[in-house]
């Protein structure tokens, strides 16, 4: 492996600033010739335990720390990111499957949130409110909110984490992370500079696992917990919320997406035709805010598909590590039959295959563009998560944004056009939590992410990031005078 720093690579797990070796151990392969990379520890709720209990005597060290101190420890570790990037990227790349350049841009996109947040734990400002009357005085402050259980995803294994614990940890929270089972080794890489940018003992446990059901439990259900934040499919989030109700816990909920991409006749069509590629096949399509469902005004629809499919017949697959590769493989075999699935019954109802279409060697499906698409295809309410492009022809403004909100989704949406009356019209007719207008690309650790509908509540990034992460105290000053 070309690794220059072999510390980065670790197989423990991570609990109260030790590396906790098991005997069970679950391996990990690499998704693009399912070489086996590590065997890595495979905890039990009794290790989530031990976590929880590590995080409860932390949080009473760092909550008191000052905010400078707290942010200064999260500068540290944001500049070991970055001096790692590569090495950093190397290890994702041969866990997930994404192109090197892109791991690199994750890195670097995941390590913004702990510099922001180092600079935000400066910030947590309260307030005081006129009295009702002059013998009272009113203030309030924010406090952290205990210890949190962070489960992220595979996808970005990297910045999904960050951009959790860069917040919990700039208002003095401490955490628990438990990484998806395909990509541990990101996780415990980005433990490993943790440890060396001097954060306390247990201020961040990584609980790593075969069994995340089980672990999953743990941390829903232990009343130290004060906080879940959860990224991942609806179904699944569904579950954790019903967990967590029990005890009322604060929880933050990213979910599954069914974004629109909208091409109105007035777009710039070369503009919208980029955006869409970036927007559908970053990633491979595995992400929660690619593109799902591609809408394009009937007078444009012609055009627009010629220039993409030229587009994406001329996207390059194969090994992450391999020079001018934009797609890797998909995560595992589920993946790629569930996708196949989408392509059978799609065609199978009328479709037509447009470029790609057929599943290659290994965890490849060729980047495909459907047309044709209508509501009675499995593809029109399913998330896709790979690289197939689905597209539909409208007429009218109103019948696309009636189409657009007919899913139980609400994450992210794109449209392209130049009239400013229709793009406020638009934008707000929009039933998703983010908008990207003229862009197909819109994370940005400086807005908030989140959606509406079956994709969640809380927001992750901006300056409402750490308030996910902070109880109100409102104190009421009687008898001043």
């Amino acid at each position: 492996m070309d690794i220059k720093d072999k510390s980065l690579l670790r197989s423990e797990a991570y609990i109260n600033g030790e590396w906790i070796k098991k005997e069970t151990t679950f391996s990990v392969y690499n998704p693009y010739n399912h070489v086996k990379i590590a065997e890595v520890s495979n905890c039990i709720q009794v290790d989530t335990e031990s976590a929880i209990t590590a995080a409860d005597h932390a949080f009473q060290i760092w909550s008191n720390y000052t905010a400078n101190k707290r942010s200064r420890i999260l500068r540290n570790w944001y500049e070991l990111i970055i001096e790692n990037v590569t090495d950093l990227a190397h290890i994702l790349t041969i866990e997930q499957g994404k192109p090197l350049q892109e791991a690199i841009g994750e890195i670097k996109y995941g390590a913004s949130y702990i510099e922001w947040f180092a600079e935000e734990a400066k910030r947590v400002y309260g307030d005081v409110i006129p009295g009702q009357s002059r013998k009272n005085r009113i203030t309030v402050i924010k406090q952290p909110v205990g210890i949190i259980g962070a489960i992220t995803p595979w996808n970005f294994p990297s910045a999904m984490i960050t951009r959790k614990v860069g917040p919990a940890l700039a208002a003095g929270c401490t955490v628990i992370v438990k990484p998806s089972e395909y990509t541990p080794l990101s996780a415990l890489a980005l433990a490993e500079l943790s440890d060396r940018a001097g954060f306390p003992k247990g201020v961040i446990n990584i609980v790593t696992t075969k069994d995340a059901a089980a672990i999953g439990e743990s941390l829903t259900s232990n009343s130290k917990v004060k906080k879940i934040s959860f990224t991942g499919s609806t179904p699944v989030g569904k579950i954790v919320l019903k967990q967590s109700a029990d005890q009322i816990k604060k929880v933050t909920l990213e979910l599954g997406g069914n974004a629109p991409f909208i091409v109105f006749a007035d777009a710039d069509i070369d503009a919208a035709v980029s955006g869409c590629y970036d927007s559908k096949f970053r990633n491979g399509g595995q992400t929660c805010v690619c593109t799902n469902r591609i809408f394009l005004h009937e007078s444009i629809h012609n055009e627009f598909i010629e220039k993409f499919a030229n587009k994406v017949k001329s996207i390059k697959t194969g090994y992450g590590l391999d020079k001018g590769v934009e797609i890797g493989p998909m995560i595992n075999e589920n993946a790629v039959i569930k996708d196949i699935n989408l392509i059978k019954d799609a065609t199978n109802k009328g479709a037509k295959v447009i470029a790609g279409g057929m599943r290659k060697k290994g965890l490849f499906i060729e980047p495909t563009i459907l047309c044709n698409i209508d509501s009675n295809m499995d593809i029109f309410s399913s998330e896709i998560f790979g690289p197939i492009a689905a597209i539909y022809k409208f007429k009218s403004e109103s019948e696309v944004i009636e189409i657009a909100n007919n899913t139980k989704y609400g994450l992210a949406s794109y449209f392209y056009g130049r009239d400013y009356k229709l793009i406020w019209r638009v934008a707000e007719a929009l039933e998703f939590g983010m908008v990207g207008i003229n862009t197909g690309l819109m994370s940005t650790v400086a807005a908030p992410f989140g959606g509406i509908k079956e994709s969640g509540f809380g927001r992750e990034g901006s300056k409402y990031g750490i308030d996910e992460y902070l109880n109100i105290k409102y104190m009421c000053w009687g008898d001043v005078e």
